[in-house]
């Protein structure tokens, strides 16, 4: 008994001190990738006080940040608050990349399992993913009116096309003798789609939806060119037109800070979902 007890005792030390020393990497590793930014921040600031980089070129980030208080604080009758902007089109995004992603994963697994699929579908949404987003505006205010309806679809358009060229190439690139061991133990279409050819393409698709984040976050932009009287793209036009470089940087920031988060949070998701893969095991 003494035995068993000093042994599971010891074991939950090392246990203990492993996590501990991860923690303390993770800590020390988080350190470092924020040297960079300080730095770059620092020289970008010396060379602004110092005229270097005059306000009327590139403001500095103290200037930055003051701006971003002062629309935090402050309902501006041109540009709203920055707090309201940043939560309408972080809804706008939110449903047009959803939407977008479940589209996609859809499109890609008609594609992938039918010939059918591949021959009317791939060509299709090929040809539609090399169309610019920029000359859709116009066409969707005919279509779609000056709603919401326009900006969430051209936000879904910028999600669905990397979404589906990385799910599709997922599929395609799952081993076919795992497609056949499925066949033989009596897998329905289904149930083979559903336990072995998601989660075989799986990596790919999560990359996949890395990308389409971002995607999306720039379609954004454009479709808050229709109309909007709130959002990012609305400040960042309105400051475009006065010509505020320092809300114009407000603004960009705001759109890095948005995307890194999001990225952050799939990141964190593809650790959890692909934990028996090696790389992310450590």
């Amino acid at each position: 008994m003494t035995v068993q007890v000093v042994s599971r005792s010891a074991i939950q030390g090392a246990r203990g001190g492993g996590g501990g020393r991860r923690r303390r990497v993770a800590r020390g590793i988080v350190g470092l990738r924020l040297v960079s930014p300080v730095v770059l921040l620092g020289i970008w600031q010396l060379l602004s006080a110092t005229g270097v980089l005059p306000p009327s070129k590139l403001v500095s980030p103290v200037s930055i940040a003051h701006t971003a208080y002062t629309l935090t604080v402050t309902n501006s009758q041109a540009y709203g608050t920055l707090q309201y902007s940043v939560a309408v089109s972080a809804e706008r995004w939110g449903i047009g990349l959803s939407l977008g992603v479940v589209l996609a994963v859809l499109l890609a697994i008609a594609s992938g399992f039918s010939r059918l699929g591949d021959y009317s579908i791939d060509p299709v949404v090929n040809s539609l993913r090399s169309i610019p987003l920029y000359g859709l505006p116009p066409l969707f205010i005919v279509w779609f009116g000056i709603g919401e309806l326009p900006k969430i679809l051209i936000v879904l358009l910028g999600a669905v096309f990397p979404m589906y060229v990385n799910t599709l190439a997922g599929i395609r690139g799952v081993d076919p003798k795992l497609r056949e061991l499925g066949r033989v133990l009596g897998l329905s279409r289904w149930e083979l789609v559903r336990h072995v050819v998601l989660p075989g393409a799986l990596p790919q698709a999560l990359t996949g939806l890395r990308i389409s984040a971002i995607s999306a976050l720039l379609a954004l932009v454009v479709g808050e060119q229709i109309n909007a009287n709130a959002g990012l793209g609305f400040m960042l036009t309105q400051a475009t037109t006065f010509l505020a470089n320092n809300v114009i940087m407000v603004t960009l920031i705001a759109y890095a800070v948005l995307g890194l988060i999001v990225d952050s949070v799939i990141q964190l998701i593809e650790k959890k979902a692909l934990v028996w893969r090696q790389e992310f095991a450590r």
